[in-house]
This record gives C-alpha cells, structure tokens and sequence, in this order.
C-alpha cells in the first residue's frame, strides 16, 4: 500500500513552533496548500515542490508522520503532526 502525501514542515519542538504550525494550519485548504508550502515550509526540497513527497510506502517515513499519513482520507489536512523533524502539516 502506498500513500501520497504533501507536507508544511516547522523544525523545532516547543510552544511557539506549535503555535506557529497551528497559525499556518489555520490558512491552508486543498487550493492553496502548494502555494503556502512553498512560503513556509522549512522542508528545503518542499520550497520549489509545494510539499509534494509523492508516493511511498509503509517504513518510508518516520512512525508518527506515517502513521497519520495512512490514517489519511484523501482531500484531507491534518492537524500539526510533532516527529524528531518538528511539526507536519500533512495534505
């Protein structure tokens, strides 16, 4: 099974990184989510794709971000998702 996904990565793990990956969830949609990604996302090679990570498959991707990724509907935006990266904004 595999899964494609697009993310909105802030590095860090405290309150304010939180806050401020909370503020970017607000804004985003499906229309708008590349070009918002392309502004904020901290992810170096999600800057020039819009998030794009494509497809993969399971044990790919770190277990927290995986986990809500499969757990996903399609059209969906998640909530902010905290790994050892920081927090995703997965789409």
């Amino acid at each position: 099974e595999e899964v494609k996904a697009s993310h909105i990565l802030i590095n860090g793990d405290d309150e304010k990184t939180l806050a401020k990956a909370k503020s970017i969830r607000a804004k985003v949609n499906t229309k708008n989510f590349a070009t918002i990604a392309k502004t904020e996302t901290e992810d170096p090679t999600g800057k020039n794709n819009g998030g794009d990570l494509g497809w993969f498959s399971a044990g790919r991707m770190v277990p927290e971000f995986e986990k809500a990724a499969f757990s996903m509907k399609p059209g969906e935006i998640s909530e902010p998702v905290k790994t050892q990266f920081g927090y995703h904004i997965i789409y």
